[in-house]
């Protein structure tokens, strides 16, 4: 499939005349052709196609049906602005996350197990009709022949428990006759019986049974009960997207993705998204970090300062985005959770001297920990644990005030050294009035996020997959973009927050009491 350029001629300057007549005032087509002029050409995609072959689709058709070159759509647009000098490296940037839906039906475990064979079955029906006639029970055709969720499920639990099994037993039944030597190798190997392979290994353990049971090719069936099942980052959720993920924050479960989206916020500046990172729903904000600085010193757009919340920022982020990109990441840090920084009076960590020279750590009555080993945390970060004599502890007056362990002494976890004063520094700055303001920087993506589920369709996706949906994603935050330039070429101020009319008479000297 080779490219047949069609380079964008210049408008006629008749069409110019009459759109000038016909839109005095404009329109934000005829504002972005007259400020940006052409964006997207044919020869920025040649590296797509092959030199040889029939002409293919145009490049734009051609991101969206096959999904490479999507970064293209938003990274093009963004060079354009640079030439023009609406975005520059080296200034503030701001990044936050909202969580995307699947384009799916979200599967209680029944709906899930049976609605995987039946997509399995539709798969192979469609692959090899003949094959499959032959092997299928004429149970199935009951059991599988409409959707799951459009039949009757047992409601009582061991009713639920039997219809499992059965699913179970007849998942098992189809693997293996896939596996059989006279079947074709190629049916074993397609997606659908892949995610059947593996859903059915997260759900169900066949146990020996000698002899088998009639019915069944090898074995009882047992479902496996829910705290033998895996994590929500290992655990499909449909049999129509298997990279779509179940998760929750802040008591708002979703299943599907998550877009990272970061952008300029220069008080004097047009505020474009410069990065669009997509993930599926389970992996944690700290881990995006990292991958989103890479991507726009890449572009060499890396900002000077970083705005995020506490989710994106670890002890290690904040020292290798200073030292690997020289980018100042702004957070508020995540808060101390232990009982002792709630309770006014209690010894906090703060209040303990670290003597980093002699590896001790000295308690605020003056007792110095006994031991200074080094762990790994669960999460693969070292750590520090430091632990008090117990005949110090126990006869401490202020024990009270220290520890609620029975009998064991103080224990404390710190970060390495250089990671410690790091988070200490952090913290100071979000605390200082200086860093109070110069953090409120980070609030105005919220309004972008905002803007993109309410205006764009950002809330839910569209395809399928994580390449799919972040297709979506680049091309929303070029719209946005598009959007933002006709705003700021027009002069037109971005809207302050809504305040509703009752709000809005609130009075001055706050609520009565």
């Amino acid at each position: 499939m080779s490219l047949r350029s069609q380079p964008i001629a210049p408008v006629p300057p008749d069409t110019v005349r009459v759109a000038r007549a016909a839109f005095p005032k404009g329109t934000p087509y005829l504002t972005l052709r007259d400020a940006l002029g052409a964006i997207f050409q044919d020869h920025a995609f040649a590296d797509l196609y092959s030199r040889e072959g029939q002409p293919g689709l145009a490049p734009w058709q051609l991101a969206l049906v096959t999904g490479e070159g999507v970064e293209r759509l938003l990274d093009t647009l963004l060079r354009r602005c640079r030439e023009l000098g609406l975005l520059k490296a080296r200034g503030q940037q701001r990044t936050d996350a909202p969580h995307v839906f699947a384009a799916i039906r979200v599967l209680n475990r029944l709906e899930l197990l049976g609605e995987t064979l039946r997509a399995t079955l539709n798969d192979l029906a469609t692959a090899a009709p003949d094959w499959l006639q032959r092997i299928a029970p004429l149970a199935w055709y009951e059991r599988y022949g409409k959707r799951i969720e459009d039949t009757r499920l047992p409601k009582a639990e061991g009713e639920r428990e039997a219809y499992a099994q059965q699913v179970g037993t007849d998942g098992f039944a189809l693997l293996d006759a896939l596996a059989a030597p006279e079947t074709v190798q190629a049916l074993g190997e397609r997606a659908s019986v892949r995610t059947l392979r593996q859903l059915w290994s997260q759900h169900f353990e066949r146990l020996p049974a000698t002899p088998p049971p009639e019915g069944l090719s090898a074995g009882l069936v047992r479902v496996k009960p829910p705290r033998d099942l895996p994590r929500a980052a290992e655990n499909l959720e449909s049999p129509y997207d298997v990279e779509a993920r179940y998760s929750q924050k802040r008591g708002a479960p979703w299943t599907g993705y998550t877009v990272h989206l970061s952008e300029t916020c220069d008080p004097t500046e047009v505020h474009l998204i410069t990065q669009v990172h997509t993930t599926p729903a389970t992996v944690h904000e700290a881990q995006c970090t990292a991958p989103s600085q890479q991507a726009l010193v890449d572009k060499d757009l890396a900002p000077a300062t970083h705005f995020v919340d506490a989710a994106y920022v670890d002890a290690a982020l904040l020292i290798s985005s200073r030292q690997e990109h020289t980018i100042d990441l702004m957070d508020p840090t995540r808060p101390n959770v232990s009982w002792q920084a709630h309770v006014e009076g209690a010894y906090r960590l703060e209040q303990f001297t670290i003597a980093w020279e002699h590896a001790q750590v000295i308690c605020p009555q003056g007792k110095r920990s006994s031991t200074w080993p080094p762990q790994v945390a669960d999460n693969g970060s070292p750590k520090i644990s430091v632990t008090f004599r117990c005949q110090d502890c126990g006869a401490c007056a202020e024990r009270a005030r220290c520890t609620r362990a029975k009998t064991m002494p103080r224990h404390l976890y710190l970060h390495p050294r250089e990671q410690y004063e790091a988070l200490e520094a952090a913290r100071t700055r979000f605390n200082s009035d200086v860093g109070q303001v110069l953090y409120k920087r980070r609030a105005g993506i919220e309004g972008t996020l905002s803007q993109g589920v309410r205006a764009f369709g950002l809330r839910r996706t569209r395809y399928r997959g994580v390449s799919k949906t972040h297709l979506q994603h680049v091309a929303t935050a070029a719209a946005i973009n598009l959007e933002r330039l006709v705003a700021w070429f027009d002069a037109r101020p971005c809207a302050q927050t809504r305040t509703s009319r009752f709000a809005a008479l609130t009075p001055s000297d706050g609520f009565p009491l």
